[in-house]
């Protein structure tokens, strides 16, 4: 059950996320979910305190010979710090590729 509220508690950290709406989606009070931000059992682990990375994304309007011919071939180019490029073809899990992002662009 531990694990159950510090789920029910992180996800009130997220933002433009209320207590009450956390509260309702797991049929809880919601004041009882205030006690157990509280509590420090409750408390986010050490690695849900790392700061979220966002990476630019470009939109390309559709009209673009070059991008049509991408999609047509199931084939994505991620652009990585340093100018690196990833370019990706066909299928791929995207927990694999958000790894390998990650890893790529430390």
């Amino acid at each position: 059950m531990d694990d159950e509220k510090r789920v029910i508690c992180a996800q009130t950290r997220l933002p433009g996320v209320s207590v009450s709406q956390v509260a309702r989606r797991y049929d809880v009070n919601a004041n009882q979910v205030f006690n157990w931000l509280k509590d420090p059992r409750f408390a986010p682990a050490p690695e849900d305190d790392e700061p979220a990375l966002f990476l630019p994304v470009e939109v390309v309007e559709p009209g673009d010979a070059e991008t049509s011919c991408h999609a047509a071939l199931g084939e994505m180019v991620v652009e990585l710090v340093g100018g690196h490029r990833l370019r990706v073809m066909g299928g791929y899990d995207p927990d694999t590729l958000s790894a390998l992002i990650r890893k790529l662009s430390t």
